[in-house]
């Protein structure tokens, strides 16, 4: 339901993208293994929900092969980049795809618990798909976090169309 509020007006695709690429956030990559096969993808769009239960949501564009293949193997491992991985997230955004036919290769990656995909000095929450919302061009996933793998690094971040690292 939309609902017209003082001083509240809807805004264009353009202003909300521009407004939204001055936000900074860490880079993460979700990967999948199963019975729909081993999918990765960068996302921007995930954030922690509950520590009681442990729970976490990634959004995915729904009409990806990553959104169906996550869904066909009902889990997924969020790897959220270290500083040292820019070329991890160009490669998992597609950037790559053109002269690379498999993500994967050349990628440090540990085959974790129930075919989990870690990705090599990330901070990774692996995750059983305990939940779904459609929103708009997206599917938001609810993760049930089954194993954490922490790292020493600090995480690469994006904002303004460039990756980025933390001052000190």
């Amino acid at each position: 339901m939309s609902e017209s509020r003082p001083g509240l007006h809807p805004v264009s695709r353009e202003l909300f993208i521009r407004g939204m690429r001055q936000v900074a956030s860490s880079v993460a990559v979700v990967t999948t293994s199963g019975a729909e096969g081993r999918h990765g993808a960068t996302v921007s769009a995930f954030s922690s929900v509950s520590a009681d239960p442990p729970q976490l949501l990634v959004c995915l564009r729904s009409a990806s092969r990553i959104a169906a293949a996550v869904e066909g193997n009902g889990a997924f491992c969020l790897n959220i980049l270290s500083h040292r991985h820019p070329h991890v997230a160009e490669r998992f955004s597609g950037l790559h795809d053109g002269t690379v036919s498999d993500r994967f290769e050349g990628i440090d990656v540990q085959q974790g618990q129930r075919d989990w995909i870690v990705l090599k000095d990330s901070t990774a929450f692996a995750c059983h798909v305990c939940g779904r919302l459609a929103a708009g061009t997206h599917t938001i996933f609810l993760g049930q976090v089954a194993h954490v793998q922490t790292s020493e690094h600090d995480p690469l971040t994006y904002q303004h169309g460039r990756y980025r690292t933390l001052a000190p």
